[in-house]
């Protein structure tokens, strides 16, 4: 078991991101322990701290290892104490899509995606703490795209080195292309939502930091690969999304209340499983603002070319 001042380091199961312990964050953290916090995220992609009990404060004290915070940019979803914080519940009743999987409605399932990926600019990564576990459900997945790049055969990582993805908003899984994971909807879209233009960005990525080589498919958002006949397009789509979601390369966590999980976008992808709609799940959020640019808005006429 390794680590930095003030905190040890330890894998989580199968391989996928690290457990950090022995970390105080009940008073300023000092610089030499926030700068090692800061390599290990990148190190590992996605870290786990338990911390039962941990508060708001205590939160966004951890988060500002990392980078400059960004608050929600619609104001309902922010802590009204704390501006920098993300407030993600259903107490008062579903914040978004309900559907039916095998005779239960479940709230709060979205796939394998990247935050912001339908924008130029994705955020650095977010920091996740569980302020109410649901009864049943509510697990979270993380997927490394940089393990899954590296396990491509060469010829594969030959044939995409220089396409590019287009990515699109979704607001709800029936808008999906690509591995749709079914369910029936049942709730009427309420929500308006702004027009995004089309987003494309290189299918092999590069992190800005580490410089690793990323497998760039966030599977909810993605339409199409930019220059291929739909055909193509299609099935060269569904056997990287395939390569991608293997158990290998991912890590699902079965939350306790008070665990904090911090990932880093650029790399990882995630998932929110989902919880029957009655049960109650409450989660507290910062995410870290991302810097890099890594895409280009496109107009329509290009992805029908």
């Amino acid at each position: 078991m390794m680590g930095g001042p003030g905190f040890r380091v330890a894998p989580l199961p199968g391989g996928i991101g690290c457990e950090v312990t022995g970390l105080a964050i009940d008073a300023p953290i000092a610089p030499e322990t926030a700068a090692a916090l800061h390599a290990t995220w990148l190190e590992h992609g996605v870290i786990l701290f338990r911390l039962p009990g941990s508060s708001p404060e205590a939160q966004l004290r951890l988060s500002q290892c990392f980078g400059e915070l960004e608050p929600h940019p619609i104001p309902r979803f922010r802590h009204p104490d704390h501006p920098d914080l993300i407030l993600l519940g259903n107490e008062h009743g579903p914040t978004g899509p309900v559907y039916d999987f095998d005779g239960v409605a479940i709230h709060g399932r979205i796939p394998w995606h990247t935050d912001l990926a339908f924008k130029t600019t994705p955020n650095a990564g977010a920091l996740l703490r569980m302020v109410r576990k649901p009864a049943q459900g509510g697990e979270t997945g993380w997927l490394d795209t940089a393990m899954a790049y590296d396990a491509l055969p060469d010829a594969m990582k030959a044939r995409i080195a220089t396409l590019e993805t287009v990515n699109c908003f979704r607001a709800g899984l029936e808008e999906m292309r690509h591995a749709i994971p079914g369910g029936t909807r049942l709730d009427k879209r309420r929500d308006s939502y702004p027009e995004f233009p089309l987003v494309a960005n290189p299918l092999v990525g590069t992190h800005p930091e580490t410089g690793r080589k990323l497998l760039t498919i966030s599977v909810l958002n993605i339409e199409a690969i930019l220059g291929l006949e739909q055909a193509a397009s299609d099935a060269l789509i569904g056997e990287l999304i395939a390569h991608l979601e293997q158990p290998r390369f991912s890590y699902v966590h079965d939350w306790q209340e008070g665990d904090m999980m911090l990932w880093d976008n650029r790399r990882m992808l995630h998932c929110a499983l989902g919880h029957p709609v009655e049960q109650i799940r409450v989660i507290h959020r910062t995410t870290i603002m991302g810097p890099v640019s890594t895409g280009r808005e496109i107009e329509p006429r290009e992805l029908a070319a």
